[in-house]
Formats: C-alpha cells, structure tokens, sequence
C-alpha cells in the first residue's frame, strides 16, 4: 500500500539530492521536513527546514520525529567518508528501528567495483576493492541485514553520477555547463569515448519519492531512473549544439586538482578514477518496469540544467 498523502517525510541531508527529493515530496502533497546541520539555507516552499546533527542516535531521532518516512541523503567530506559515514548509518538504522519509520537511502554505484565495461544491474556482484567501495557495500549489507530480521524497513536507491539542477560538484557539473555556457574550457576525466551514464537529479528525487510511496520496493537495492549511456563526448556535442557553439575539452588522464575539486579531494577520489578509465553503463529497467517511471532523455536533461545555470550564473554576477 503506497504512503498516504499528507504523511510526514524527513529529508536527511540538503545537496542537490535532499532538496531535489524534498521538492518533489511537496509536489505529490506530503508534509516535508529537511534536515541539515544548520537548518539553513534557500527557502523552499512546503518544506519545512530543521537543524539537526544524525551523526548520534539523539540526534536523528530528534531530526525523524513524527516521520512516516526518512531519506538519507546525507554526505560528508570525500576524504572523511570511511570514517564518517558508518556512524551516521548506526545513528540513523537506530533512529528508524525505534520509530518504526520507513528508511530509503540514496546509494551510489561503488559496491560493483570495476566491471570492465560490464552492464550494472541489480544483479551484478559486488567487487569493489577500494577503501569506498568496500565501506559502501558494507553499509548496503547492514542495510539490507536490518531489513531482513526485521529490525528496520529499508529500500536502498543507486544512482550514476548526477547531473541537472543544483548540482556543481559533480563531473558534469560546474566544471561543464558554466564554461559551456560562457565560452571556457570545458574539464572532463579519463577517456570521454567511453559510455557512461549520468542519472537526471530530478530523477534520482523521483525515484527515491516513488520507493517512499511504496513499501512494495523494500527490502532490496534499485538502480534509479537513468538515461541509456552515451558517451561523454556524445553529450558535449548534443550540450555543444544547445548553446551554439562547440565546447573546447580538455581531458585529464590521471586525477589531479581542478575546478571545483581542490587537491584533498582528488587525492581521496583517485581510488575511484577507475570509473573514467572503464566504461559506467548503468540499466535501471527492473525500476522502470516495477513503477512505470521512465528516465529523463538526455537531451531535456542538458536543456534544463543549462537553464539554472543561466539563472545560477546571473544571481552570482548580481551578488
């Protein structure tokens, strides 16, 4: 039976994902509450905003009172995910287990590992080999554990890379639009020949929304709505013929700081560069299938990123 409407849904964490899911929430008529450390931030209409700390038992059952239904979209530091993140798991699976509200977590690909180009799906084994990878699925175990003995009832929902609105610290992010948009170089990772797939943010928000309607999704991990891979390059080109004119491209072979991404980032997300030097094709059909929601296209994608960075370059020129 699908989440009455009017129930109350806490959103943990507010980057792109959180305040995508929490929107989304408030468009289908839910009661929307979002958490963050500083209960600050861009006034949202429907949401409520709400200071609080996950990172203790106390503090997430304070951040998910009254909540039929928590996403956890919080995120730390890259360099302090492996010491970070399995604390906020316990404190947020506790909080869940004593409420009895209903947990979907947002989830990346890292489990699977390298694949040698291999298509990920659900079922694909978990081979990861570095420190993240390893942490992710030993989180995503714990999960699904807690699920299965009943101690907690947990959906888990992955996503590719993100792009679309609000996100900038992503590699199809602020180092693309803003210089394809202005006329500057265009950064991009490893070999931009190879497939790769971005899932829509408003699709990852869509998504994790539908498996918080629906506790028929619990239980397991889903791969979220994302667009058939094309390859970096195919996508500059389609961004290319957006803002007419081609982008200038420049590729780095090795990680190494730039734009966004400063010198303690590269150096924690040099274990991961694997995933530009490998084809990333992700298939979310088993999702579309199960709750009939089918992906953005890419091209609508860039169409509607590019317009809030218009609107996110022109606030900054005016600020």
């Amino acid at each position: 039976m699908a989440a009455a409407q009017g129930s109350l849904h806490t959103v943990l964490g507010s980057g792109p994902a959180g305040t995508s899911v929490a929107l989304e929430l408030v468009r289908r008529g839910h009661a929307v509450r979002l958490v963050d450390r500083s209960g600050s931030g861009e006034p949202l209409d429907g949401v409520e905003r709400v200071a609080g700390d996950v990172a203790t038992l106390e503090g997430a059952l304070a951040a998910i009172e009254g909540a039929d239904v928590v996403y956890h979209c919080v995120n730390v530091a890259y360099h302090l995910q492996v010491d970070v993140m399995p604390g906020i798991q316990e404190a947020v699976l506790g909080a869940v287990k004593r409420t009895g509200a209903r947990l979907v977590v947002l989830d990346t690909l890292y489990p699977y590992g390298e694949t040698h180009g291999e298509v990920m799906t659900e079922d694909t084994p978990w081979r990861a080999t570095t420190a993240k990878g390893k942490m992710r699925a030993a989180l995503d175990e714990n999960y699904l554990a807690a699920h299965r003995e009943g101690r907690a009832k947990v959906a888990l929902g992955r996503s590719a890379d993100f792009v679309g609105p609000r996100v900038l610290n992503s590699t199809m992010g602020g180092t693309v639009f803003p210089a394809a948009l202005m006329g500057g170089e265009v950064l991009a990772l490893g070999d931009i020949d190879l497939k790769h797939s971005y899932t829509n943010i408003l699709d990852v928000a869509r998504g994790l929304a539908t498996l918080g309607e629906n506790p028929q999704g619990d239980g397991r991990v889903w791969h979220l709505p994302t667009a058939p891979a094309r390859t970096t390059r195919e996508i500059f080109g389609l961004l290319g013929d957006l803002v007419g004119h081609s982008p200038e491209t420049v590729t780095m072979d090795e990680p190494r700081p730039f734009g966004p991404f400063d010198e303690t980032f590269m150096n924690s997300y040099a274990e991961l560069f694997y995933q530009h030097t490998e084809p990333q094709i992700m298939d979310s059909t088993a999702f579309q299938q199960k709750f009939g929601v089918e992906p953005t296209a890419i091209e609508a994608t860039l169409e509607e990123t590019l317009e809030w960075y218009r609107g996110f370059l022109a606030a900054q020129s005016r600020g």
